[in-house]
């Protein structure tokens, strides 16, 4: 309990100071934020008047601890370059995001353990190969690489799906499955050769132990063995990078939500960093923090559960 309370409190500080970068990192970017809403012709009194009201002569340190607080309540402001609320409109943009990562997840995850699986079974044969060399492959090539070239060859010279995902209220589900299916391929290929080898390497790190051997004497076959004795005791280091691409699936799909013009959290990004909309970008860039800093908890919480060791250190 002592470890997992230790490891909670270790991530509201990393959020805590990563809330501080952000916001730094904001007001130190070339520029200047009212004349590029105002443009090149803005008068010196109306510059004047639009930082007042933004609140930029107020000191750095006091507009950190307003805007820290207001994101506390829920409160991320107003988008300067259309007014809008930022909450209201990451709302929908977060949940496009969500659905587009649930739907990778349940794919890559359930595969690569499979593989990771298949590959232990058949350690140094064919399967065991192929399936290395596959996974290593996807993961050498750029993202936006292999978005394009399934972009090319799937929609384009097929035309089994669309080449951009659009998704939108009025569709059911199985039109957003579809309009989804290239992002969701890209973003398999791209998480499951972390996953598939973590999953062998930490199954074959089992394998060694002497409870592995006397199962095997008892007459277990293969897939006995790694499924009901070796695969539960390499589970924390498998929930560890499951949990790290779990994120990277909601935090790291910028790329991918570009290239497909996806109307998610990353395009929204996108969109407002070329517009120098500092609000949106701190209110985007706190909520992905937030998002890989909280899986990553989840993931120590889950390895210090799931080992005896952590769970009871006398």
């Amino acid at each position: 309990m002592k470890l997992v309370v230790q490891r909670i409190a270790l991530g509201l500080l990393l959020l805590l100071a990563v809330s501080v970068l952000i916001f730094a990192g904001t007001i130190i970017l070339p520029g200047d934020v009212a004349q590029s809403i105002l443009g090149q012709s803005a008068t010196p009194e109306a510059l004047a008047n639009l930082r007042e009201e933004l609140g930029l002569n107020e000191p750095a340190i006091t507009r950190y601890f307003d805007w820290l607080f207001a994101a506390l309540q829920g409160d991320l402001g107003v988008a300067l370059t259309n007014g809008r609320d930022i909450a209201e409109s990451i709302g929908q943009r977060m949940s496009n995001t969500l659905f587009l990562a649930f739907w990778a997840a349940l794919i890559s995850v359930p595969l690569a353990i499979l593989l990771g699986l298949i590959a232990v079974r058949y350690k140094d044969r064919w399967p065991d190969k192929a399936i290395s060399a596959i996974t290593l492959a996807s993961i050498s090539i750029p993202e936006f690489l292999i978005g394009y070239l399934l972009m090319y060859f799937i929609a384009v010279k097929l035309g089994w799906f669309p080449s951009v995902a659009m998704i939108g209220d009025h569709m059911n589900l199985l039109q957003k499955l579809q309009a989804i299916a290239l992002p969701v391929m890209v973003l398999t290929l791209v998480v499951l050769a972390h996953m598939m080898r973590m999953t062998r390497a930490a199954i074959l790190n089992v394998m060694q132990s002497a409870y592995i051997e006397t199962a095997e004497l008892k007459g277990l076959t293969g897939f006995q063995v790694i499924a009901r004795h070796a695969f539960p005791n390499a589970i924390a280091p498998i929930v560890n990078v499951v949990m790290l691409n779990l994120a990277y699936l909601v935090v790291g799909v910028v790329v991918i939500e570009v290239v497909f013009v996806y109307p998610g959290m990353g395009q929204y990004l996108v969109d407002h960093v070329s517009k120098r909309d500092v609000p949106v970008v701190q209110a985007c860039g706190l909520i992905f923090a937030a998002v890989y800093i909280g899986l990553n908890m989840i993931a120590d919480i889950v390895s210090i559960l799931a080992n005896p060791r952590l769970r009871h250190p006398k």
